[in-house]
């Protein structure tokens, strides 16, 4: 339970850095970008959110690791929306003084699919974002972008390109047989992972996720014997017991050097 103190204390170094507005720059750490995109043929719109990171900074995937800062999405200015569902391009595993965390440096768009209450009408994307940016600190970051979605539009190769860039389905991957063994521990459980998947290449990193935001995660202990992935995490939840978890929600993403899978579920042995 060390590493979740760390992170605790690591907090209260963070500096607030102004809000941001529509091209909003900060030169030192970042820049960023809504992309309007293009209409799809069933009527949704493929929007994007482009950061530009400076050289040596990082900001975080939608899990983000023992010491991350998850990014927060906020969507209620918006006119004629119905709902935005972010697509997460396949991140990259840093180590920092010996702590995991999982995100993106350069530069990465997040495909946005945006459907409108009525999609023969213009959506107004206003976004109000919340995310965090590392170099030696860590530094939450506030945006508030916009854009019109109006119309057919060209399709937008850095989309594109992000969208292919997503973790590939098991099915896709080669997944042949996957469960877990729950067990409760002191202050929550330890789920145990096995999977009989092929080697992606390289060192292969685990992400547990869970369909409760409140629930911390530990960083994943992985291990491969040939054909067969096992890890091992610990769940915490705020009240400090074991609780209910929903098999069927649990969602695994193994990462490696040039491939990932995501999977979705894992079922008692």
């Amino acid at each position: 339970m060390m590493i979740k103190v760390f992170a605790l204390a690591a907090t209260f170094a963070i500096f607030a850095i102004p809000g941001f507005a529509q091209n909003s720059q900060h030169s030192d750490m970042f820049d960023a970008d809504l992309l309007s995109g293009w209409q799809t043929d069933s009527g949704t719109y493929m929007a994007g959110l482009q950061l530009t990171l400076a050289p040596g900074w990082k900001t975080y995937w939608r899990s983000p690791g023992e010491a991350g800062i998850p990014p927060l999405f906020n969507w209620s200015g918006s006119e004629n929306l119905k709902s935005v569902h972010v697509h997460w391009p396949t991140p990259a595993v840093f180590l920092t003084n010996g702590i995991q965390s999982i995100g993106y440096h350069g530069q990465v768009t997040l495909p946005l699919e945006v459907t409108a209450l009525d999609p023969t009408k213009p959506v107004r994307l206003h976004a109000a974002i919340e995310l965090g940016v590392c170099k030696d600190i860590c530094m939450p970051a506030s945006l508030k972008l916009s854009a019109d979605l109006d119309g057919q539009g060209a399709q937008d190769a850095t989309i594109q390109k992000a969208m292919a860039a997503q973790p590939k389905d098991a099915s896709k991957a080669g997944l042949s047989a996957i469960s877990c063994t729950v067990d409760p521990i002191d202050d929550g459980l330890k789920i145990t992972a096995t999977l009989q998947l092929p080697a992606l290449g390289g060192a292969e990193t685990v992400a547990f996720e869970t369909d409760q935001p409140d629930i911390w995660v530990a960083e994943a202990k992985t291990t491969r014997n040939g054909g067969t992935l096992t890890t091992v995490t610990d769940m915490v939840a705020p009240t400090g017991a074991p609780f209910a978890l929903d098999r069927s929600k649990i969602k695994l993403t193994v990462l490696a050097d040039s491939r990932a899978v995501e999977i979705t579920g894992c079922p008692a042995s």
